[in-house]
This record gives structure tokens, C-alpha cells and sequence, in this order.
């Protein structure tokens, strides 16, 4: 894993998470011992409304922390409820915890490598309907990172469970003096939670 990523990991304080949180977590920990306990390929596909920003940071920083704990078998997905883009700022973001991303098109939907490790496969980031053909079609878990999606969403066809991860929208900051602290913001708190979350397995 890159230096600056490793060192950053480091620093996540999962202490700093609400009893509340933890509850909310405590399912996908299961889920994925669960799994982990049969010998089973771990998936997980991050839904949002717009696979815009909140499912993209999650998706990421579960693969990462996967392979931070050494954690085999985890396949890490998003989609949303409709395809629009990955926003840039969430890039820049993880930029700048030391993530190497590339822009692999241009267009309306840009298409991103985006590597944790230089000898790794990179995470393809591009914005999809969480039913699209680049996710799986069954043996996965859905975890709903928008409250919206989930209100929307009351079935995922093709999930083995579904478990509410909801995180507020980084996007109500845009175009003001607080958009690139919010979003980092929220990004350090999904890598303190995924974190928390791969830290528990054994």
C-alpha cells in the first residue's frame, strides 16, 4: 500500500465513533465474518441515489481498508438509484489522502483508475445504476449510503442483505467557503468507519 495512505489509515480514530454509529456498523461487520467464515467471496455494492459522491468514498475506502487489514476475498461495488458522474471534487479529495488517480475518459461520466497500491488492481470509478452489469447480479450485500436510496430502494434485487450505512450529502457544501473541508470531512469519517468496520474481523 502507498506510504501516505498506510500513514493516514494509521491515524483514523475509530474511538472517536458514537455508541449510535457502532450499532449501525455492527450489521455489516457481520455480515462480512459472516462470509469470511464460509470461505465466500465478500461483496459489497455501496448504493446511493446519484453514485455521485457518498457511495464512491465508501466503495474506495472499503477496498482500501480491506487491503490494509489483509482482508481476501472483498469485492467492493457502488451504484446508484440513477447514473450521473462522479463528482470531481471527490477525486481531489482522495487525492489528497494519497490516492493515485487517473482520468481515463472525458465526457458527461468520466471513467477513474483509482490505485491504493502500486502493484494492485486500481478501482474503476465511474457513476452506475447500482443494477448495472459492472456490479453483481446476486451474492452481495447492499449497503444504502443515502437516506433517500433507501427510502426509494425497499428492494435490491439480487442482495443477500441490505444494511442502511446513510451519511449526509457533502454536497449541500458546494460553491462555498466550506466545500473542500466538508468534504474532507466526510471522507475521514466513512475511512474511520470502514476502518472500524474491517478492524473487526478476524
Amino acid at each position: 500500500m502507498k506510504t501516505s495512505l498506510n500513514d493516514y489509515i494509521k491515524t483514523l480514530d475509530v474511538s472517536s465513533i458514537s455508541k449510535k454509529r457502532l450499532d449501525v456498523l455492527n450489521p455489516l461487520v457481520e455480515y462480512i465474518q459472516f462470509k469470511k467464515d464460509k470461505n465466500q467471496a465478500i461483496n459489497l455494492n455501496f448504493i446511493c441515489t446519484h453514485n455521485s459522491r457518498r457511495s464512491h468514498l465508501s466503495q474506495i475506502w472499503a477496498q482500501t481498508i480491506a487491503h490494509f487489514f489483509n482482508i481476501e476475498n472483498v469485492t467492493c461495488f457502488s451504484g446508484g438509484t440513477e447514473a450521473t458522474a462522479m463528482f470531481p471534487k471527490i477525486a481531489e479529495t482522495l487525492e489528497k489522502t494519497g490516492f493515485d488517480i487517473i482520468k481515463l475518459s472525458e465526457g458527461n461520466n468520466p471513467i477513474y483508475s483509482i490505485k491504493f497500491d502500486d502493484n494492485s488492481h486500481p478501482i474503476i470509478g465511474f457513476s452506475k445504476t447500482y443494477d448495472h452489469k459492472f456490479n453483481p447480479k446476486s451474492n452481495f450485500a447492499a449497503i444504502m449510503t443515502c437516506s433517500s436510496a433507501d427510502q426509494g430502494c425497499p428492494f435490491i434485487s439480487g442482495a443477500e442483505k441490505r444494511i442502511p450505512i446513510t451519511y449526509e450529502d457533502p454536497k449541500l457544501f458546494d460553491n462555498t467557503d466550506l466545500q473542500d473541508e466538508k468534504y474532507l470531512e466526510r471522507s475521514n469519517q466513512i475511512a474511520t468507519e470502514m476502518k472500524y468496520v474491517f478492524q473487526k474481523i478476524n
